[in-house]
């Protein structure tokens, strides 16, 4: 017989090791009741609503679990109780089967962009988005009159294969929300995202809308995929605010928007970078009604908008909680200060789109914005040519390069002698035009535009130049995308530089070994905003009353009646340091004293011998010059004069062929008294050096040559054959 109180020791024992048991079972699985999360597929529709009903009833039960076995003095607090709340991560939730899209489906994405550092902001998005890309992509741009010249030229110079474009008028969508007062720095343009539904074509169905300054980590296709998970009430897809902005108390008096929870992203600024919207079925809920008699109310007492179309979007959805689909955090990584989210990522992989919605961008607090950064800056400097690859079994669209110049293309003969130069003629440049903010100059009968061309070894000229001429000018820079991005800091910390609106930065983009020079001078040229233009090189520095004395020449001459190149006679300095002259007076002291010369007259004495320097010392008054054979001065003409000659690349007859043909037009050369530009010292270029070390390369630009005469007899008959018979004298 056991002794007395041995059977009560007895029970004690087993209810300790039951409690034992199972305060094991719940630490080894993490959390017995989350296990039961697992039933229900989070791919089906409706999944997120239901986790939601289910982890708040888990909680409870596991709040009340742990609070017996605290009682017993088995269990401790768990890690992550001891910071607060419990750590619960939306963002990583898994999927067996994950929805799936067609091989070539195409995708739809709207953006709404504005300005010229939105448009910069495009582009960096849009590599991001067709370096992991699989499928068609058609872009909605939703832009204003300057996004949409710079963005029409991009994606029709960089001529991806299976990439749709289709441009909208912001202007004409700006009644539609003017009437809502905005704080928000976006202004009106933060508000036009409400209206896609009635601005996209009524027969789209979906549509992805990003903002600009967010970055893909991931194929598009794995978003658009998530319309597949839609219920069908939900309408909106949109990630939860990782900031604390809607729930109020952020400071005295912060009074939000409606929202429920944390609120939903939309604008920049605690925003969410991403929309999912089902377009279809917001037009069948009446989707403009809603969100117009939800702003009308709101609005009597809110006054205005503090995150423009964001607060909208959340007191609609505050009012019809169905209409979201909730997004994972992962598709939109919000690097913002005061968000959560390193909630929203374990590892790299789990990385989908990273959103810098803080003022601060690249600065912003977060332990890995270094890894952050480097992938933002992998795709800021990017070579975007790089990204022009085909979809195999998808059609191309309309971006891609004309038939004739593939075949052209292919028929070249790589081990040609002049392989070079006929692969760099067929080269389709990206252009991004006016890279830098830019003002156009007010409309004036007599103004001139200096236009030039510089590579990035020629970037110490610029301030010099807006010192000399401060009229405005069209420069066209040959860049690549790393460089691109040096001369942008390069410019923002320059105080010279940063104070000119009137000077327009046109970036080409580097293909190929040789200079293509006269492209270059034709895209600075076709984007002057003067009736006339100054076309000049990027080491001349022109007089300092130049600009005054070109407008001034302009009127007296009227050349607004007759057909004239004004030549502005060049000269050069071999001298690094130089006290430049102020008046006509002084540039002939310094040439008499042989500090300057007149240009290139030790090289290159033909090409500006017929501006007649003797002639100019004495001259009083514009005189005129005959044209002789391969006279290039530099000239001021009417903006609509014959563009550069292509064909033309790296070093050689690019000038000499364009003052041709502008004698073949019977324009009349009248060199101006007072005028002048000085040439400064420099490194030969790579081009010159091959042109003086090359015989192939001589020869190659010889054939150039004879190809233009032949052109020109074309076009002009037998008026061009004084220009072969002047070349065959020499």
């Amino acid at each position: 017989m056991l002794p007395r109180g041995r059977g009560r020791l007895r029970a004690l024992g087993a209810g300790l090791l039951l409690l034992l048991l199972l305060s094991g079972l719940y630490l080894l699985s993490g959390d017995l009741a989350y296990g039961r999360l697992l039933l229900p597929s989070p791919c089906s529709g409706g999944a997120l609503e239901e986790l939601g009903a289910q982890v708040r009833a888990v909680e409870e039960e596991n709040r009340q679990l742990r609070e017996e076995l605290r009682r017993w003095g088995v269990l401790g607090r768990l890690p992550s109780e001891r910071g607060g709340e419990p750590q619960m991560t939306w963002g990583r939730t898994t999927c067996s089967q994950q929805p799936t899209i067609e091989k070539c489906e195409l995708l739809h994405v709207a953006i709404v962009c504005a300005g010229h550092n939105s448009s910069r902001d495009v582009v960096t998005l849009v590599k991001s988005i067709l370096f992991h890309r699989k499928n068609p992509l058609h872009f909605h741009l939703v832009t204003d009159a300057v996004a949409r010249n710079i963005l029409e030229t991009l994606f029709h110079t960089w001529m991806v294969p299976s990439v749709f474009i289709n441009f909208y008028n912001a202007d004409e969508l700006r009644p539609e929300v003017a009437w809502i007062p905005n704080k928000h720095y976006s202004g009106i343009y933060g508000l036009l995202k409400l209206t896609l539904p009635r601005a996209l074509p009524p027969t789209l169905a979906r549509v992805i809308v990003l903002d600009t300054d967010i970055t893909f980590a991931s194929d598009i296709a794995d978003l658009w995929a998530v319309f597949a998970r839609f219920s069908d009430k939900q309408v909106i897809g949109l990630v939860e605010n990782q900031s604390d902005w809607y729930l109020g108390n952020l400071w005295k008096n912060h009074r939000p928007w409606p929202a429920l929870g944390r609120g939903f992203n939309t604008a920049k600024v605690h925003s969410q970078g991403v929309i999912l919207l089902h377009l279809e079925r917001l037009r069948q809920v009446g989707w403009e009604q809603m969100w117009r008699l939800t702003a009308e109310r709101e609005l009597l007492t809110m006054l205005a908008t503090s995150l423009a179309d964001q607060d909208i979007f959340n007191a609609v959805i505050k009012q019809h909680p169905w209409l979201v689909h909730p997004l994972p955090c992962s598709w939109n990584v919000q690097l913002s200060d005061h968000t959560r989210a390193e909630q929203c990522y374990s590892e790299v992989a789990d990385l989908k789109v990273i959103h810098w919605n803080s003022p601060k961008k690249l600065a912003v607090k977060n332990k890995h914005v270094e890894f952050f950064r480097n992938l933002y800056l992998t795709f800021l400097e990017y070579d975007g040519n790089l990204l022009r690859r085909e979809l195999f079994g998808c059609i191309s669209g309309p971006q891609t390069q004309p038939d004739q110049t593939r075949q052209a293309l292919v028929e070249l003969e790589e081990d040609a002698a002049c392989y070079e130069f006929r692969r760099q003629q067929l080269a389709v440049h990206r252009v991004h035009l006016t890279f830098l903010p830019y003002e156009p100059p007010a409309p004036h009968p007599h103004d001139v535009t200096l236009v030039a061309q510089l590579s990035m070894d020629r970037l110490q000229m610029l301030e010099a130049l807006c010192r000399h001429w401060p009229g405005p000018m069209s420069l066209a820079l040959y860049l690549s995308d790393a460089e691109a991005q040096q001369f942008l800091h390069f410019a923002q910390a320059s105080e010279v530089l940063a104070a000119r609106r009137d000077v327009a930065y046109h970036i080409v983009y580097r293909e190929g070994p040789l200079y293509p020079v006269n492209l270059l001078r034709n895209v600075a040229l076709g984007q002057a905003h003067t009736p006339y233009v100054f076309l000049s090189d990027i080491d001349f520095l022109p007089a300092y009353s130049l600009y005054d004395y070109l407008r001034a020449s302009i009127k007296e001459l009227d050349l607004a009646t007759r057909k004239a190149a004004l030549v502005v006679p060049a000269f050069e300095t071999l001298r690094y340091r130089l006290s430049f002259p102020t008046s006509k007076a002084e540039l002939l002291s310094l040439l008499d004293a042989g500090s300057l010369y007149t240009f290139r007259y030790h090289v290159w004495p033909r090409g500006h011998e017929p501006t007649n320097y003797t002639h100019w010392r004495e001259a009083q008054a514009p005189y005129r010059v005959e044209w002789a054979a391969d006279y290039e001065p530099y000239v001021v003409v009417p903006w609509d004069c014959p563009r550069y000659d292509p064909r033309f690349v790296g070093f050689g007859w690019n000038k000499v062929a364009h003052i041709m043909e502008l004698d073949a037009q019977e324009y009349e050369f009248l060199v101006l008294p007072e005028a002048f530009a000085i040439h400064l010292p420099h490194a030969p270029s790579l081009d010159i050096s091959r042109f003086r070390s090359n015989p192939t390369y001589r020869r190659c630009l010889q054939a150039l040559k004879d190809e233009f005469h032949q052109d020109l007899s074309r076009r002009y008959g037998s008026a061009a054959l004084k220009y072969l018979t002047a070349q065959r004298r020499l």
